[in-house]
């Protein structure tokens, strides 16, 4: 699995692995989970910049950490989504619950 975890200043950005399926989605969301609750993170950002493929247990774990931050007050966004993430994010509802970050990055 090829996730990168940055944590700076209270915003932990998980950099996407190429593939989120079932195969690498219950490391994703036992690292994150760990993470999250280990340093009081309160913005979590997810950079979709490396990924080209994600499945519906790429999406349960999206689901799940936004949960989990809305529970502690904290926010989601998600940035660098290519243009067939993009549909799935609108296809499962992602868009509704997680903050597309268009800008470019500088």
């Amino acid at each position: 699995m090829e996730c990168n975890y940055q944590l700076e200043n209270g915003c932990l950005t998980i950099g996407m692995p190429k593939e989120l399926d079932h195969h690498c989605a219950s490391q994703l969301r036992a690292e994150a989970d760990l993470l999250i609750s280990s340093y009081a993170v309160q913005e979590l950002v997810f950079d979709f910049s490396g990924t080209e493929f994600m499945d519906s247990s790429g999406i349960g774990v999206l689901i799940g950490r936004c949960r989990n931050m809305n529970y502690n007050g904290g926010t989601v966004q998600a940035k660098n989504l290519s243009e067939r993430i993009q549909k799935l994010f609108i296809v499962s509802g992602l868009h509704k619950m997680i903050r597309i970050n268009d800008r470019e990055e500088e």
